[in-house]
Parts: C-alpha cells; structure tokens; sequence
C-alpha cells in the first residue's frame, strides 16, 4: 500500500467517524453546482435518495482514500432523475463532516451553447440521414419535396410518417445512425477538458481555471476556482460515466426511464420544443448510451430510491420497456 499523508490520514479518520452517519437537517439555500443561470430546486425526495447514497459512498470512499490524496464522482443519469439537486446535497454533507467537496456541471461543457448545439444536432440528423438515403438509392427529387415540408414544420423526425411513406424507413434509420456519431462523443462535448481538470485535480492544484458556459453566444468565460482545502470533486452531468474521458473514481447513477425523462423537460422547458419527435429521438439515443455504460457504475439508485445491483437494474429496465410497449 502506498504511504498515506497525514490530509488522507485525516479523511479516513473522518470516514471511519461517520460509519454510523446521521444525516444532518438541511438549511433553506445550500450551495449548488457551478452552471451559470442554474436554478436547482431540492425537494425531499432528492433528500432522500442522497441519504441513501451517502452511507454507501463513504463506503466505497474509503479504500479510494487510501490509495490517493483526493477522490473524483460523478452523478449521471437522464434529465429530470436528480442529478444537480443530488450532487449538491452530497457535497454538503461531505463538508459538514470536514471533506472539502467541490460540484462541478458537466453541463459546461459542450463545445456549442445550447442553441447552437440543438441546430448541429438537427443538422447533423438530416444530413445523415439524406447520405444515407442516396447510399441507398432511396433518394429522390419527389421524395425530398415531401421531406423538406416535413422539415419545415420541424416534424421531419416523426415516425408517423412511416404509415404513409414506407421508404420514409431510410431516412430516419440513417439521420439516427448519424445522430449516435454525435451525441455524447468529442465531437459534440470537451471530454478531454474535464479530463484534464481532473489530472490538475487529482495532483493537487490548488487554483483551477474553470469553463463556464451559459445560453448565450456572450456567455463564455473561465472562472480561478481554489482547490486548496477540496478533496471530492463531484461532476454532476448526463455523460458522468462516459468513456471519452478518465479520471472517475465512483460513478453514481440515478436511473430513470424515457418517459419520465421527457415528463420532467417538458415541465422545465429550458430550450423550448421539449416534446417534438427529434427531442424524443435524442433521449432514446441518451438512454440507451446511459444503459450501455451502467455497468461501469458503483452505485446505481433506482427511481424510487433504492440501491441497485447492476442485475436488479437491467431487470427494472426491462420491466419498465415492457410497460411503455403495453
């Protein structure tokens, strides 16, 4: 075992303190994560479910700790499932027990401000999808005529159109296809950025510079944040448990299924057309890239608020598919 310092020592003594940990009572404002314009509501549902996972991650935290100086999460999971609310609430309690924990927003992170990013996402699904039908010899002047007024009324992603159209099959298979190529890769978010704030992170920088990103062409800077006195960081983002980018010690997961995820974005209404056919189509590819990188995590909470193995969570999936289908 490599030789702990007397900061890790300190963290382990804390962690071996709170092996019977009592969650504290919850003041009205708490400090949130670090998304410019953020409004993070936190219910007593979201309280619950990090009272769950607090006792379990200081758990999985110790050997962690004793292996390396400070320690990196992530809580991920689909829009609506909790991630913000649920990745303040555990940086609290690991600052009311004296760990310095930091949430960072992966939500930063996209190469392109929403509006932006939203019409790369259109354009990449239609160009995709229009190569694909000539790749096929699906294509033709008569066929686009019907696709561009589909286009037009921004319904162009629909799958009713397949009871009129049978080759209207090519088009949406292939803008799909194109769309995975995108969505939650390096091409669309700046993978190696966080991994490069972890690596600074993790040996033991004390100033960061942070990119911050809001909703406007004129909302992008670079915030010094100090690190001195932080030993978690704690990365709240749909894409927390990637492969693009390294350095995460305990991925969390908060599952939730398609539908309550477009429930909850069109309750919040961020970016407008919440539950237009292509905004369905891109949670169905955020979801299932969720489900395929599961396996990674170390802890996985279900909806109702109860810990998860990875087997119990592939069951509730499939539970829940079969539902939406009934």
């Amino acid at each position: 075992m490599k030789k702990t310092t007397s900061e890790q020592n300190n963290n382990l003594e804390i962690i071996r303190q709170n092996n019977i940990w009592e969650a504290p009572e919850i003041p009205g404002d708490i400090p949130c994560g670090d998304m410019p314009g953020d409004k993070v509501s936190i219910v007593e549902g979201h309280i619950a479910k990090a009272n769950v996972i607090f006792p379990e991650l200081l758990k999985q935290l110790y050997p962690v700790l004793e292996q390396q100086k400070k320690g990196v999460l992530t809580v991920c999971g689909g829009s609506g499932a909790g991630k913000s609310a649920i990745a303040s609430l555990l940086s609290y309690y690991f600052n009311q027990i004296g760990i310095g924990s930091y949430t960072l927003s992966g939500d930063n992170y996209p190469r392109k401000i929403p509006m932006y990013n939203d019409a790369e996402r259109l354009h990449v699904f239609r160009e995709s999808a229009l190569r694909g039908m000539l790749r096929e010899n699906t294509y033709t002047k008569e066929r686009f005529d019907i696709i561009h007024k589909f286009q037009t009324e921004g319904d162009d992603a629909n799958t009713k159109h397949l009871e009129e159209y049978s080759w209207y099959e090519s088009y949406l298979r292939n803008g799909k296809e194109g769309l995975k190529k995108y969505l939650g890769t390096n091409l669309e978010l700046g993978f190696d950025d966080m991994t490069d704030t972890i690596l600074k992170f993790k040996s033991g920088a004390e100033k960061i510079w942070l990119k911050r990103m809001g909703r406007t062409d004129t909302e992008l800077w670079f915030e010094q944040v100090d690190f001195s006195d932080i030993q978690i960081l704690i990365i709240e983002w749909t894409h927390g448990n990637s492969d693009y980018y390294e350095g995460v010690d305990i991925p969390i997961l908060l599952n939730s299924t398609p539908q309550e995820t477009m429930e909850y974005r069109r309750i919040r209404n961020r970016d407008g057309a919440t539950d237009s056919p292509f905004t369905t189509m891109v949670l169905e590819i955020e979801q299932a890239m969720l489900h395929s990188q599961a396996h990674k995590a170390r802890i996985i909470l279900s909806k109702s608020g109860e810990l998860l193995n990875y087997e119990q969570y592939c069951r509730a999936m499939e539970e829940s598919a079969d539902g939406s289908k009934e």
